[in-house]
């Protein structure tokens, strides 16, 4: 993962993937959850009245229904058909033409087709 994308970039490959089935791999300090999605549509929200620094300004959202693995090493479905990615103005976009990875101050996501 050396090349660094705008968000604009970021956007228009993400949504090449439409319609397509994705692995997201979410790294936090001591937490990683894995969602599997059938990705629909790759749209964006922003906040700009948020009442507290836990609500993002601006989140990635991955539409369409999934699994995420639960601590039972097993898949349940995802709570909602919205996957929620919280973006910040330091968030860095990479994509090293198979895998992109999301790094916020939260963690890293990774996003990838899977067959």
């Amino acid at each position: 993962m050396d090349q660094y994308l705008t968000i604009e970039k970021f956007n228009k490959l993400l949504t090449k993937w439409n319609g397509k089935k994705v692995r997201v791999v979410k790294q936090e300090i001591d937490d990683c959850d894995e969602m599997i999605i059938d990705l629909q549509a790759v749209t964006y929200e922003s906040n700009p009245h948020r009442l507290d620094e836990y609500t993002p300004l601006h989140s990635l959202q991955l539409n369409g229904t999934g699994q995420v693995e639960n601590s039972a090493q097993s898949m349940e479905q995802l709570p909602s058909s919205v996957y929620e990615i919280p973006l910040e103005d330091s968030s860095l976009y990479q994509f090293d033409g198979s895998r992109f990875a999301l790094t916020t101050d939260r963690g890293i996501y990774t996003i990838e087709v899977i067959e």
